[in-house]
C-alpha cells in the first residue's frame, strides 16, 4: 500500500508545563497499518500515533477497542504489533525509522519469520 496518504503528526507538544521547551528530534518515517507516518526519533510509538489522531490502539478477544490508559507500561491496552511480534507495549517502546506498527485483536498473532526479516 505504497499510494497511501501519510498520516500527518499535527498534534505535537513543544512546550511542556514541567519539562519546558522540548528540543526537536530528528524526523523519521514509520509505518501505520501500511500508511507512512512522520514521527520523532526516540518518542514512544504511542505519542506518533496520538499526534496523528490514531484512537483505538488495538481490540479485546471479545473485540472491545481500547486506547490510551496508563502510558507507563503497567497496563496493557496499547500493545500492538511492532515489526511482526505482538504485544509491544507502545507506550514505552521508542521509534525507529521505518518500523512497522499494526492494531493487533486479543493476544495478536506473531508474523512468519520471512515477513519479519523482508524476504
Amino acid at each position: 500500500m505504497t499510494d497511501a496518504p501519510e498520516l500527518s503528526a499535527v498534534n505535537r507538544v513543544t512546550r511542556h508545563a514541567v519539562l519546558g521547551d522540548l528540543e526537536a528530534a530528528r524526523e523519521v518515517r514509520i509505518w501505520f497499518e501500511g500508511r507512512p507516518l512522520s514521527a520523532r526519533e526516540g518518542e514512544p510509538i504511542l505519542s506518533a500515533l496520538v499526534a496523528a489522531g490514531v484512537g483505538v490502539l488495538r481490540h479485546t478477544k471479545k473485540g472491545s477497542p481500547r486506547r490510551m490508559f496508563c502510558g507507563i507500561g503497567r497496563c496493557t491496552d496499547c500493545v500492538m504489533t511492532v515489526d511482526g511480534v505482538p504485544g509491544v507495549r507502545t507506550c514505552v517502546t521508542a521509534v525507529r525509522d521505518g518500523m512497522r506498527v499494526e492494531r493487533q485483536a486479543g493476544v495478536g498473532r506473531w508474523a512468519r519469520e520471512e515477513e519479519r526479516d523482508g524476504a
